[in-house]
């Protein structure tokens, strides 16, 4: 069988078998969203949990995120320091994975698809050279990962038109390809390693519960914002009476004719039997569930204006606290992934560039770009480029410190030669002494009290 111009073949052996059978892993079913919903017959299918607004809002917050961050290839240096590089086999599928799909499209459907069916399923398709060329997202349905009995993986593709994936000649369900062809990033697996779990399957109580509130809530103002109760008589009243009563109620006093005037005889009484929606805390309970979703997959609720968002004068802990704990491992499994599934040889790598994250305003790009220069920690062109997206200018390419700063090994050879000992006070010159003809004329004009004489030579 030949998929993208390369023979996939199979070793002889025992027949493989899906990974985790029965366990739904990569099935589109949350099978039992409520405790007893088996036994009632209940399914929550994915689609149903992603009309829930915070499992759609967080979904596609994630997705957008993660999509709007430039990927990028490095290389590291001698120093371990990763820079930005080109390779021609490996660039131009990191800027054009396939021929229907921007790198930012193609990311966004790899996250999209982890999140809601917790696998995302990536094909190569390579070149002569056996260099990856372009990469496709399958459809988590169409894909199951087989096991042999030697531990060799394999993946069952099923028909795949976009992706270009054929349909078997052998009368199979579907072609079988080896690991080797399949860039595979999961969430966490709880059940096997090679089937991560969705965060619906830990919030699809939460959703449909939201979900009921939502339907509920839509009866209610459907009915005129009244809810529902009963016509009650002093007396027996006959069945076909209460059920033309009723019809009558029904025609004239609900729906668009809430709020009519009725006019009620023979001592019939009108009781509401419902719970208004304040009584039933309708908003309180539709914001449980909001925060429950979110709290499954990981996004401060304020991320998606559920609550209010902390107290903070500058937003960027706000955002530190939703890059570590949501989207940080996303980030990280599909870097390795990339880097395992393109084969990139050392040094290269793949790298999101996180600071297009985060958009600083103005005040405080110029606060960091100061700090960053004043400490000695980049140069200004670097700072420039940085925070303002500026070119370099002359004299700007090396870090800058202040004159009287001494670097530690300066201060070292100082310090050994005691400079806090006390100085030891200077001894004034001393002239040579006298001799022979020097000491009598010197001795004679002593006497002479001749000054000038013994000043001299001095």
């Amino acid at each position: 069988m030949k998929l993208f111009g390369l023979e996939i073949t199979r070793a002889r052996g025992a027949a493989p078998v899906p990974a985790a059978r029965g366990s739904g892993g990569w099935r589109t079913i949350v099978s039992e969203p409520f405790t007893g919903a088996w036994q009632q017959n209940v399914a929550l299918s994915t689609d149903a949990a992603l009309a829930n607004f915070a499992v759609f809002a967080c979904t596609t917050l994630i997705a957008a995120d993660i999509g709007k961050v430039r990927l990028r290839l490095v290389a590291q240096d001698g120093d371990g320091i990763w820079t930005e590089t080109e390779s021609a086999a490996f660039s131009p599928v990191l800027r054009k994975p396939n021929r229907y799909q921007t790198i930012q499209k193609f990311l966004e459907q790899w996250i999209v698809s982890k999140l809601i069916t917790g696998n995302t399923y990536v094909l190569k398709q390579r070149d002569a050279r056996g260099v990856v060329v372009a990469l496709y997202v399958l459809d988590p349905a169409r894909v199951v990962p087989l096991v042999t009995p030697d531990g060799a993986v394999y993946y069952e593709l099923r028909r795949d038109d976009l992706s270009t994936v054929p349909a078997p000649l052998d009368g199979r369900e579907g072609i079988v390809v080896p690991a080797s062809e399949i860039i595979h990033d999961l969430m966490v697996a709880l059940f096997h390693p090679l089937v991560g779990v969705s965060p619906i399957f830990a919030c699809g109580l939460a959703a449909a519960q939201g979900l009921a509130i939502q339907s509920n809530s839509a009866k209610f103002f459907s009915n005129g914002s009244h809810p529902g109760g009963v016509l009650t008589a002093p007396g027996a009243i006959a069945d076909d009476t209460a059920k033309r009563l009723k019809a009558y109620w029904e025609e004239n006093f609900t729906g668009v004719n809430a709020g009519r005037v009725a006019v009620l005889g023979d001592g019939l009484k009108y009781e509401a039997m419902t719970l208004s929606a304040e009584e039933s805390q309708l908003i309180e309970q539709l914001g449980w569930t909001a925060t429950t979703v979110c709290a499954c997959y990981h996004v401060p609720p304020f991320m998606i204006y559920v609550g209010d968002a902390p107290a903070y004068g500058n937003p960027a802990p706000m955002f530190q606290q939703y890059y570590s704990q949501c989207l940080q491992t996303l980030f990280t499994g599909i870097e390795s992934s990339l880097d395992e599934g393109l084969e990139l040889p050392r040094p290269y790598g793949t790298e999101f560039d996180i600071d297009d994250l985060i958009w600083l305003d103005h005040e405080t790009k110029t606060k960091a770009a100061e700090g960053a220069i004043g400490s000695g920690a980049v140069s200004p062109n670097e700072a420039r480029k940085k925070y303002y997206g500026l070119g370099p200018v002359a004299g700007g390419g090396s870090p800058m410190m202040q004159q009287q700063y001494y670097s530690l090994e300066a201060l070292a050879v100082r310090d050994q030669d005691q400079p806090f000992a006390k100085p030891t006070p200077a001894t004034p010159p001393s002239l040579p002494a006298p001799e022979g003809d020097e000491l009598e004329a010197l001795s004679a004009a002593f006497y002479r009290k001749d000054w000038s004489a013994l000043h001299a030579d001095a």
